[in-house]
């Protein structure tokens, strides 16, 4: 059994700070005064400039605002680079040697949530004492750097430019994408001026779906988390495959031509495999809990170690540093190349598959048949706050019961929601009628254990 835990913060998720627009803590005074933490921790080492970067929300220019105050008001300078995807953030962070990157953005989300997160001047989400620090400052008063050292405020003009080139620095020049016709779903988020133009610079003819955002459509109906219409127009248009990222870019979904979904779990396969092959893969490849099992069957049986980190990419990309590995993800579609880039990124992990594809001389749909996906089955269980699963001798027996029925040919999974007081029981097998059936009764314990 696997059971996932975090350290408990005020304000920082496994993904930054994030909720819906107006509700504390997503408002221009928190903002205001997060920017200024944000500066108290990162100016400690001396002065510096920190970058801001978001998606196309409508309320991330409010944000923006706020947050580039705070900064200058903690005496940090600041580079705005105006609406980019995460991994563009995290890469610019890198280049233009500064301290931080901050980026707006809900990632999936509708329009009217919004969040912020950090990276690290290595490009790496912040690490947990750093999160705690900052939310040390923000129970501070505010205070105010003297007139002559407030932070001064500048604008990258060419910063989309420049993550284009480092896009395709990522694909090999011996490649070319001619000939391929590729539909591309932006999600009407932060991709939607780079990916296509990614695409079609390497060669391919693209056709372009979510790429007009008004503030309000991002992930409206598109994207990684709904697509239906990128299925319909890879059939329609007799495309070779289709790309679905998420609102800020991190993470892809991408469709066979035979309109068929490969998810994370997929992707990373193929791309492991691929490396493998070349003799390119280094060490192993981390997935987490929630990774499907006909993955970890498929890479064992390939000789490629395996190993499950709780879910979250931070905790992903944790395990690949503790390791010495470069690649991993998640069933979602985030997905780590470290020897490329230092955080989940959907347009290299995209060009990536298709090397695999180019390398193989075989389709996608071709390559997505090495794995045979295990069906997951969840039951969601109310619980009180403060429980704890290893005082409970009830489930602990009914979760052995469980894995001695699967009989080594599947998963249980028992992890506590990081939103709401919600277990999440879930049950992986061969059969579906199978593991819907022992998620069902391994619930029914867990509900009168915390009842």
């Amino acid at each position: 059994m696997n059971v996932e835990g975090a350290i408990a913060k005020r304000y920082f998720g496994t993904d930054g700070i994030r909720g819906s627009v107006g509700a504390p803590p997503i408002t221009p005074e928190f903002m205001l005064k997060l920017g200024w933490a944000v500066g108290k921790v990162f100016s400690k080492s001396g002065r510096g400039h920190i970058l801001i970067g978001k998606d196309t929300r409508v309320s991330g220019y409010m944000f923006e605002s706020a947050i580039e105050a705070g900064l200058a008001a903690a005496g940090v300078d600041v580079l705005l680079l105006g609406p980019m995807p995460t991994p563009a953030i995290a890469y610019l962070t890198r280049t233009f040697k500064a301290k931080a990157g901050i980026v707006i953005s809900a990632s999936h989300n509708p329009y009217n949530d919004n969040g912020v997160k950090f990276f690290s001047n290595k490009g790496e989400k912040l690490d947990d004492s750093l999160e705690l620090e900052i939310e040390k400052e923000l129970n501070k008063p505010m205070s105010m750097v003297k007139t002559k050292e407030i932070g001064k405020v500048s604008r990258i003009s060419d910063a989309a430019g420049r993550y284009i080139e480092f896009c395709k620095s990522c694909f090999p020049t011996s490649y070319t994408l001619a000939g391929f016709k590729i539909v591309v779903d932006c999600a009407h988020g932060a991709t939607y001026h780079i990916a296509p133009n990614v695409f079609r610079e390497l060669g391919a003819e693209v056709i372009e779906i979510g790429t007009a955002p008004d503030g309000f459509n991002i992930n409206e109906k598109v994207g990684s988390t709904c697509p239906f219409e990128l299925v319909s127009e890879v059939v329609r248009s007799e495309a070779d495959f289709g790309i679905a990222f998420d609102g800020d870019g991190d993470r892809i979904i991408m469709v066979d031509d035979c309109g068929e979904i490969v998810d994370g779990d997929e992707l990373l396969l193929i791309i492991a495999l691929s490396r493998k092959l070349s003799g390119r893969i280094v060490g192993g490849v981390v997935g987490t809990q929630m990774s499907n099992f006909g993955l970890e069957e498929v890479l064992r049986a390939s000789d490629i170690p395996f190993i499950r980190a709780p879910v979250g990419d931070r905790y992903v990309l944790a395990e690949l540093l503790r390791n010495q590995w470069e690649l991993g993800g998640e069933s979602s579609g985030h997905i780590l190349c470290l020897d490329l880039t230092s955080t989940g990124d959907g347009v290299v992990s995209a060009l990536q598959v298709i090397q695999a594809i180019l390398s193989s001389g075989k389709s996608l749909h071709h390559l997505k048949k090495a794995m045979i996906k295990y069906p997951q089955h969840v039951v969601n269980v109310q619980c009180k706050e403060g429980f704890l699963l290893g005082e409970s001798p009830e489930i602990l027996a009914a979760v052995k019961e469980t894995e001695r029925q699967l009989d080594g040919k599947g998963r249980v999974l028992l992890r506590p929601s990081g939103t709401e007081l919600v277990m999440r029981v879930m049950v992986e097998g061969e059969s579906l009628s199978h593991v819907e059936k022992l998620a069902s009764d391994l619930a029914e314990v867990v509900e009168e254990s915390v009842g």
